[in-house]
This record gives C-alpha cells, sequence and structure tokens, in this order.
C-alpha cells in the first residue's frame, strides 16, 4: 500500500547573473550564454503532506518511496532570458530555507529579497545534489524529475519542513525557462509529490497482531469444543 500527497510551490526566484528577478518563469541558463547565467530556487512546504501520511499509516510509521518534481517548459517571450537550448541541470536540496523572494518583475527588477550576488551566503557545504537531468530544449509540455532520495534531504521531507530546491546549469549549453507559481494556470505551476509507504517493520507488526487474533479465535473455538 502506498499514497502520494502533491505539494504546490511557495516561493520562487529567478536569479539572474546581475540581479534578481520575480519573473512568470523559472530559467535555469549555462554561463556564456548571450543573456548571461540564470539560476532558480524553489520552496515547498511539506507539512500537509507529512499530516495526511501521518494520517494514513500513524507517526513515525512511514517512510519515502520517491519524491518527483514536475515543470512545465514554456517560450523566452521576453528579450531577458536566453532561447531555449537543449542542455543538463542540476538540483540541489538546500540546507537554508531563510532566502525570501523578492519583489521585481523583468522590466523592474530589483536587490529586494535573495540575489544573485548573495545566493552564494545561502549555500552550504551540506548542501546535497539531488540529480542531474537533461532537458530537451522544449518550449511546452510538461517533464517530471524523480530526485535522489539523500540523507538529509529525505530527513527535511519526513520532517514535514520547508524544503528549498535550488536549479543550476550542468554544462554550457542548457538553457530552459519554466513556469512558475504565480503563472496563471495552476496545473503548470511547478509540482512536488511524495509518495509513501508504511514502514517494513509496522506491516510486519500488524500481520503479526493478524496472526495473533487468528491463533485466539482459533484456540477459543477449540476450547469451546
Amino acid at each position: 500500500m502506498k499514497t502520494t500527497q502533491n505539494v504546490n510551490c511557495l516561493p520562487t526566484v529567478v536569479l539572474a547573473l546581475i540581479c534578481q528577478l520575480l519573473a512568470g518563469a523559472l530559467s535555469v541558463a549555462a554561463p556564456g550564454l548571450s543573456q548571461g547565467e540564470f539560476q532558480s530556487l524553489l520552496q515547498f512546504s511539506l507539512s500537509g503532506a507529512k499530516s495526511s501520511f501521518d494520517t494514513q499509516f500513524g507517526v513515525g510509521l512511514w517512510t519515502i518511496q520517491s519524491v518527483t518534481l514536475q515543470l512545465t517548459a514554456t517560450a523566452p517571450n521576453n528579450s531577458i532570458f536566453n532561447a531555449s537550448a537543449a542542455g543538463q541541470f542540476a538540483v540541489s536540496w538546500m540546507q537554508n530555507d531563510s532566502w525570501t523572494e523578492g519583489s521585481g518583475t523583468p522590466m523592474t527588477p530589483t536587490t529586494v529579497g535573495i540575489t544573485f550576488s548573495t545566493l552564494n551566503s545561502f549555500l552550504n557545504v551540506g548542501d546535497e545534489n539531488l540529480g542531474t537531468f537533461s532537458f530537451n530544449g522544449a518550449t511546452s509540455g510538461n517533464s517530471t524529475y524523480t530526485l535522489g532520495l539523500t540523507s538529509l534531504f529525505s530527513a527535511d521531507v519526513l520532517g514535514g519542513n520547508n524544503v528549498s530546491i535550488r536549479m543550476s546549469a550542468a554544462d554550457t549549453a542548457v538553457s530552459a525557462l519554466f513556469d512558475s507559481r504565480s503563472f496563471g494556470t495552476s496545473a503548470s505551476r511547478p509540482l512536488l509529490t511524495v509518495t509513501a509507504i508504511p514502514e517494513p517493520g509496522s506491516c510486519i507488526l500488524a500481520l503479526l497482531g493478524f496472526w495473533i487474533l487468528a491463533r485466539f479465535g482459533s484456540a477459543s473455538r477449540s476450547g469451546q469444543g
């Protein structure tokens, strides 16, 4: 038996080489491209998912089977973005969840909240790589990426904490654009999906309890006979 919880994105930030942008899209672009490097941060609250799993399986009696991130590609209709191009991008879990989303737009960027120049102060040697993924250069359609279940990332999910994810280029060619949490169509927004299953020990205890009850019932019937 397993169950799945979808988690909608909270803050999303696009970090360009020269400024911070709060755009209707998330961008990942390699250094050296015509419009410069882009990285994107996402944050998800897992408290609701944990509560649901605790209710279904019992507190501490479930574990994570998989975590996936769904992203919807979009066209770079604003000149601040690089043209979409196939390549590789990396997804990493961030220990530091204290970054804040800014108030800028593509046409009026600001330095409020986390910026490209302050990003390094939010990174940590304990941040974990959740995988390197292929982007095919698409400008529409969604893709689902299965994230690695590293130790601290998994602990964050199991704890029902806020989870911060950073997306960055993993080669010299990639330029990807995805819809962000502010996109008008909710089905196109970033989606984190957590699938949980019962802890093996809880299943064994349940079977043992069933066996004891079955034996007790059998013994009772024998005694009555």
